[in-house]
């Protein structure tokens, strides 16, 4: 297997690249936990929903349209979420992989150390997400 030229980085540059692929980790988890925040208000939403549904009667036009307005805004919510969601997960693995195998690759292993897991950087699907807007729609539940 023929693995190229061999490019020397300085130690140092290598760790602060290192260091900043895991900022950009802390972050993602943080992107992660606003996005919980914004599944608590999509319950909200539906509970709306389910409150409005309760106390509408049926030839009140105007109450079923806000309800079905609250209903459509909560599934584009869900929908945002569950793509930043895969987003999220898919960019943390190829940060994490990229992270490891270049303090792998520049510091190598010290003695008893337990190797760091070095996953292949996937490359036949570089991003999980291909849509590109988000309107009210329709969703799988799973």
């Amino acid at each position: 297997m023929s693995t190229g030229p061999v490019v020397q980085l300085p130690v140092m540059l290598v760790a602060e690249v290192q260091d900043s692929l895991m900022v950009v980790m802390h972050d993602l988890s943080r992107l992660e936990s606003l996005l919980s925040h914004t599944m608590d208000n999509l319950m909200a939403r539906f509970n709306s929903v389910n409150q409005g549904l309760q106390a509408v009667s049926l030839p009140d036009v105007s109450a079923m349209d806000d309800v079905r307005s609250d209903l459509r805004a909560a599934v584009t919510e869900l929908q945002f979420q569950d793509m930043a969601s895969q987003l999220i997960v898919h960019t943390t693995l190829m940060l994490q992989s990229c992270a490891f195998r270049l303090g792998s690759e520049t510091m190598g292993q010290e003695d008893g150390e337990e190797a760091a897991p070095l996953g292949a950087i996937p490359t036949d699907r570089p991003n999980p997400v291909t849509q590109s807007e988000m309107d009210a729609g329709s969703i799988e539940l799973f």
